[in-house]
């Protein structure tokens, strides 16, 4: 049995900066199924929208978001949200998270943030490191990490199932819901931990509660039993479960499932997000094209190269994103084509390989020199 104070499951964005957190109070265990740096959150390209420029406001981000929500966000918990977002940003700064910079207008040669826009802002405010803002995020998170003694990293470490106390009753009676016949931890040692102040159920929990999770040692192949107090599950989607995603393959649903199994309520899976434009080719796999380049002036057309986004939003290619995948989705059917192509040629050429390096690059070695030839893409679960 591996005691901990804290258990944190997944090692992106979420899962990093709440073991930051929780450090000073206890120790902190991060279970990941991978190597720490394989996340989501490191293939996220765009950047983070916040309210840092002069020329913004939390009311005008909070329209946007609003209108781009089409009626189903919550307006207090948008305002929270946005009137944070500045807070957030210059903690990750103070962490070591390095944004893209510009020079800012004048004669003293200062540098500001380099702004970007994205599809549904109606101003400038995307924070980003060139196109590799996530793995930026999680390098400095990582870097953090690395300097808390009090926390620990299991890498190639798969959460099997929760540990809660109901289980642990259904087991001592002789009920054995989940047979693990590498398991050395006798559920006598969790509940004498329990008895010791691991703490107490909710209200609505009828008395059961997270007292750990079964974990395999993918080297070892082991299963081994930790145990905390707190139990963090912060382990990502499940967008490989669609035949187009932006995700990487770890991206399974784990954590939704041993929810499911653990008694907790599972709430708004129908509101999964596509990305509009995940690189369509047959040796490519799950590579995102960044929102980021419709917003410095990419369109989207048809496989015969006329523009389509005009039909559905004002705001053509830069409409939100939901609104935008399903335009391409239309057009993909209605013509038959397997993809539609985003175009930037328009753009000089330096231009687009100095903001849009890694696109650049990895969309060159299949072939697709984006400073001469569209893009070919499909929405994808993102």
């Amino acid at each position: 049995m591996k005691p901990f104070d804290f258990l944190v499951l997944g090692s992106g964005i979420a899962g990093l900066t709440f073991a930051l957190k929780v450090a000073p109070h206890g120790r902190v265990a991060i279970i990941t199924k991978k190597n720490r740096a394989e996340s989501n959150t490191n293939y996220a390209q765009g950047g983070i929208a916040a309210v840092t420029s002069k020329e913004d406001s939390f009311e005008l981000h909070v329209r946007d978001t609003l209108e781009a929500g089409a009626g189903l966000c919550k307006e207090d918990v948008v305002r929270t949200i946005v009137q944070e977002g500045p807070e957030r940003i210059a903690e990750l700064i103070e962490l070591g998270m390095k944004f893209s910079e510009r020079e800012a207008p004048g004669p003293n040669g200062e540098r500001e943030l380099d702004l970007g826009r994205e599809g549904g802002h109606s101003k400038r405010r995307i924070l980003h490191a060139k196109d590799v803002t996530g793995r930026e995020v999680e390098r400095a998170l990582l870097a953090a990490v690395a300097q808390r003694p009090s926390i620990q990293i299991f890498e190639n470490h798969l959460a099997i199932d929760l540990v809660t106390t109901r289980k642990l009753k259904q087991r001592n009676k002789g009920v054995a819901p989940l047979q693990l016949e590498t398991e050395t931890t006798h559920s006598s040692e969790i509940i004498s931990r329990l008895s010791e102040g691991i703490g107490q159920a909710g209200p609505a929990s009828n008395g059961d509660r997270c007292v750990g999770v079964y974990v395999l040692d993918n080297k070892t192949g082991n299963v081994e039993t930790f145990v905390a107090s707190v139990v963090l599950l912060a382990t990502g989607g499940c967008g490989k479960v669609y035949l187009y995603t932006t995700n990487p393959d770890i991206a399974t649903g784990d954590g939704v499932a041993m929810a499911y199994r653990a008694g907790a309520a599972i709430a708004n899976m129908e509101f999964i997000q596509f990305h509009p434009t995940c690189l369509y080719h047959p040796k490519a796999k799950s590579f995102l094209i960044s929102e980021a380049v419709r917003g410095e002036g990419g369109v989207l057309k048809s496989v015969d190269g006329v523009e389509f986004m005009d039909k559905s939003h004002p705001l053509k290619s830069l409409a939100p994103r939901d609104v935008v995948a399903r335009a391409i989705d239309s057009e993909m059917k209605r013509s038959g084509a397997d993809h539609v192509l985003l175009d930037i040629t328009h753009k000089p050429p330096e231009f687009i390989s100095e903001r849009f390096p890694n696109i650049y690059q990895t969309c060159l070695r299949y072939g697709i020199d984006i400073t001469r030839e569209p893009i070919p893409v499909v929405p994808a679960a993102h």
